[in-house]
Parts: C-alpha cells; sequence; structure tokens
C-alpha cells in the first residue's frame, strides 16, 4: 500500500509539473491569496467567480485552479489578521486575539513568519495524511452499496446543516431549501419534468454556478453595498523581519505540531469547517499553557496553534470529498459540483480511473505551498496597498465579470436572471441571520441522498428496515438519529436557561 501510494505521489509530480497545469496552479494560489487578503470576498466567491471558466478547461488544470484558489487563501487570511487586525475570513478570527498585539509591540514581522513556517509544515502533514490514508479509505468504501452510502451521505448533510454558524434549525430548513433546489429538473428515474414551474429553461435543473454566484457573490455585494471601510495602514514589514530566531522556533514547534493534529482529526470530519477548528485549536492551546492569562495580550501559541490546523484541515478537507464523494464544507461542495461538470463522479474509483487528477492534485498541494512561501514575502506590501480599494470599485467590477462568465456558460440571459433572483433571496435570508452554507450542502447531497435512497428500496423491494439491518448503515443512521439528538436536547436546555432568566427579571 505504502509502496503504491510513493509511485502515485512520484507519478502525480509529473501530471502537477506539466507547463499548462503549474501555469493555472501558479493562477490558483495568487488568485486565492489575494482573496485571503481582501475583507468580504472568500473563496467561495472566488471560485463561483470562476467557476465558468473550467468549462472550456481540461478537468486537470481546471480543478489544480480551484484548489490552489481554496488553499491560497489560508496564506492571505494570516497577513491580514495579523498586521491589520482585520479578520478578512471567520477562520482568522482568532489569529486577531495574539497576533495583531504581537504586531503592536513591533514582532509583526516574526510572528508573520512563524506563521508561514506552521502553515507550511501543517500542509505537509496533511497532504502526506492524504497520500497514505486516501487508497485505504477507497479500499473501504469499495465496500459501500446503496444503503451505506445514503446513510454516510445523510449523516454528512445533517452534520454540515446542525454544525453551522446560527441556528441549527436555520441550519437545517436551508439544507433542505438546497435539496429542493438540487431536485428541480428532469426526474433520471421517470424522465418527468418536476419543480420547474412550467419553465422549460429548467429542465436540466437549477445551475450549480447561478446558485453559488447567487448566494455567495451577488447577495454579499447586496448587503454590502453601503459598506465603508476605515483606512488601516501597518508597518511595512522587511524580509530580516520576517526569519524567527532558535528560541522562537523551539516555543511554536509545540503548539504548531497539536494544531496540525486537531486539523487532521478533524479534516476528515464533515460539516466542521475551518473556523470551528481554529477555535478548538486556540482552547486547546489555552488550556494546554502555564499563563493562559496572558492569552489575548500577544502570545505566539495562540497564533501559531490555529493558523496550523486551518492548514492541515485544509488539505485533509479532500479526502472524503474526492474518495467518497461527501464535502466536508461548502467550498468542498463547490469543487465536487466542479468535478460534476466536467463528468468525473468523485468516490472510491476516482484514482484508478482519474489517476492524473487525483494524485496531480496531491502533488500540486506541495507545488503551491512551496509557491505561497516564497511568494508571499514580496507580495506582503502589495497585498495591504490592496486593502485600501473602496469597495465601490471592487464589487461592481465583480458584478460584471459575474454577468459575463455566467452568460458565457451557455449563451443564456435566463441564468443571469436566476443568478440575480438567487441574489436576491440570499441577500434577504442572510438578513435574517440564515446561514447560506447549507444550501449548497443540501444543493450537492441532496440528489445523492434521493438517488441512493431509491435505488436502495429496488433493490430491498420496499423493505425500509435494510438500512437498520446492514452494520455500516445502522452504524451511520444510529449516528445521525445521535446527532439530531443532541441538537434538539441542547435547544431545550437553551430555552430552559432563558425562561428561568426571565422569570428571575
Amino acid at each position: 500500500m505504502i509502496g503504491q501510494s510513493l509511485v502515485g505521489l512520484w507519478y502525480g509530480f509529473g501530471v502537477a509539473l506539466q507547463p499548462h497545469n503549474l501555469m493555472w496552479s501558479l493562477f490558483g494560489v495568487l488568485v486565492g491569496n489575494l482573496i485571503g487578503v481582501l475583507p468580504g470576498l472568500g473563496p467561495l466567491s472566488a471560485i463561483s467567480i470562476l467557476l465558468p471558466i473550467t468549462y472550456a478547461m481540461h478537468p486537470v488544470p481546471a480543478i489544480l485552479m480551484l484548489a490552489g484558489i481554496f488553499y491560497g487563501s489560508q496564506y492571505g487570511g494570516a497577513i491580514g489578521a495579523i498586521l491589520l487586525n482585520l479578520p478578512c475570513h471567520p477562520p482568522h478570527a482568532v489569529t486577531c486575539l495574539d497576533g495583531y498585539p504581537l504586531t503592536r509591540k513591533g514582532k509583526g514581522g516574526q510572528v508573520l513568519g512563524l506563521a508561514m513556517l506552521a502553515s507550511f509544515f501543517a500542509a505537509s502533514f496533511g497532504i502526506l495524511v492524504m497520500v497514505f490514508f486516501s487508497p485505504l479509505l477507497v479500499s473501504l468504501a469499495f465496500k459501500f452499496g446503496p444503503p451505506e452510502i445514503f446513510s454516510v451521505t445523510l449523516l454528512g448533510l445533517l452534520a454540515g446543516a446542525t454544525m453551522s454558524r446560527g441556528s441549527p434549525l436555520k441550519g437545517v430548513a436551508m439544507a433542505l431549501v438546497g435539496m429542493l433546489c438540487g431536485v428541480v429538473g428532469t426526474d433520471v428515474n421517470s424522465g418527468v419534468m418536476r419543480f420547474t414551474g412550467g419553465l422549460p429553461q429548467l429542465a436540466d435543473g437549477v445551475s450549480l454556478v447561478a446558485l453559488a454566484l447567487g448566494l455567495f457573490a451577488v447577495g454579499d455585494f447586496l448587503r454590502n453595498v453601503n459598506r465603508t471601510v476605515h483606512e488601516t495602514r501597518a508597518e511595512p514589514v522587511r524580509v530580516r523581519n520576517m526569519i524567527p530566531t532558535r528560541a522562537e522556533l523551539r516555543k511554536a514547534f509545540m503548539p504548531m505540531a497539536r494544531g496540525t493534529l486537531i486539523g487532521t482529526l478533524f479534516g476528515a470530519l464533515p460539516g466542521t469547517g475551518p473556523t470551528i477548528t481554529t477555535f478548538i485549536a486556540y482552547a486547546f492551546e489555552r488550556r494546554m499553557s502555564k499563563t493562559p492569562e496572558r492569552f489575548g495580550e500577544g502570545m505566539i501559541e495562540g497564533v501559531i496553534a490555529p493558523e496550523a490546523s486551518s492548514h492541515s484541515k485544509t488539505q485533509v478537507d479532500f479526502i472524503p470529498t474526492m474518495c467518497l464523494g461527501i464535502p466536508g464544507d461548502p467550498i468542498m461542495a463547490l469543487i465536487l459540483g466542479a468535478l460534476m461538470i466536467q463528468g468525473i463522479s468523485p468516490g472510491p474509483q476516482l484514482i484508478t480511473q482519474h489517476a492524473d487528477l487525483f494524485w496531480g492534485l496531491i502533488a500540486s498541494f506541495w507545488v503551491g505551498n512551496v509557491i505561497l512561501l516564497l511568494l508571499n514575502v514580496p507580495l506582503i506590501g502589495i497585498w495591504i496597498r490592496l486593502l485600501e480599494v473602496p469597495y465601490r470599485y471592487l464589487f461592481p467590477s465583480a458584478l460584471f465579470f459575474i454577468a459575463v462568465g455566467v452568460f458565457s456558460t451557455d449563451n443564456s440571459l435566463f441564468q443571469i436572471s436566476e443568478v440575480l433572483v438567487v441574489g436576491v433571496v440570499g441577500a434577504i435570508l442572510a438578513e435574517l441571520d440564515f446561514p447560506m452554507a447549507p444550501v449548497l450542502l443540501g444543493f450537492v447531497l441532496g440528489p445523492m441522498i434521493e438517488n441512493n435512497f431509491r435505488r436502495t428500496l429496488i433493490l430491498s423491494h420496499g423493505d425500509l428496515s435494510v438500512f437498520v439491518r446492514q452494520p455500516v448503515s445502522a452504524l451511520f443512521v444510529f449516528a445521525s438519529a445521535l446527532l439530531i439528538t443532541v441538537q434538539v436536547v441542547s435547544a431545550l436546555s437553551r430555552l430552559r436557561r432563558g425562561s428561568r432568566a426571565m422569570l428571575r427579571t
């Protein structure tokens, strides 16, 4: 097994280092780095905007570009958090707690250098986990039939919905909305059009590109159209200031290792986004510290552990997505959708049927992380200057490219109106504090759940007990029921505490 993994990795480097693949990987990490620095955009918006480009691309460079945007944004997010106290994206909010106080003490360069080293170390560990554990997971996945796939996909959907930001009930509701959007169109088995409202343009279903762009690009623009950005300047960072001392390296090593292990553990669990992972790593590091009261005043451990956990999780997130077809978070769901657009079905047979894509992607992680490590130092000054670009110029430009990209996918003005409708509805729901991420998870996983449920009932002649008779399926069904029970109990306990507080007042 180890020998096969090493041979596959060697083959992957041959694919990733091909000039056109390397060019698109470089483009992805640069765009991701820029997106990571700029507040309000995020990798979801960037991947949504660039998704139409992948229609005319070969699958390998297309996925390498999207993956580069994903992990490149993690590097860029640390820059704004540490130097400017700008949590450009939720996973880096915890980095601000100790990163910016260290910058005010004149240690911003050293902390940024340590954060980049921790990011590279954690990403490398996550890649090794992918190399050696993905084939093992695939060998186990071959034993999965329709009942097992249904139950594990259901668990992934429930975990992503209930563990999202805000109310678990709202998360489940938005996941159901996504599932309803996913079943719009022509039924695969009967050929009957359903939920189309009499519109023939919806015969092929709701467009993934339109849904993603509407929710995460147009919706964000409508919510931030009157946003004003307070000008914040950071001190210039020089290369020599980013080189940490041996004492700082020794101090940062154990938090780096612990954060990497936490991120790796949570990377294989669906629904646990990088934000949850970084806060858990920070809380664990504070508990391990002999001086927990100093956290928030400028502790290196409070920066290194969350950054390492975020990067290791980013890499390991690809294991369930590529090997099982189950995305761990909304960005993975979007990349899963990009694979389906290319006519590639993620799952256990991906390694054998599309070895160039799988191993090329893994090798590109190392290539892209090395590029990011080398380029981040000279580009930091440029990224900080870009933070001063007014939103009144940034967002209209993005809207123009959204319209062009959506129209170019099918030469249809209907899809542009589709994006507009989804964007307006998404902005209203977001203002009402409904999470948008479960919609995308439900849209991608909903058809998978429906198809495997129907296949199971056909094979079992309508016997529902087959889901609990199969041991693996029964395990995941029990886990889904346990997850729902825990959420219901916690909701009831919150209601009781709230009622007691009202009675006291």
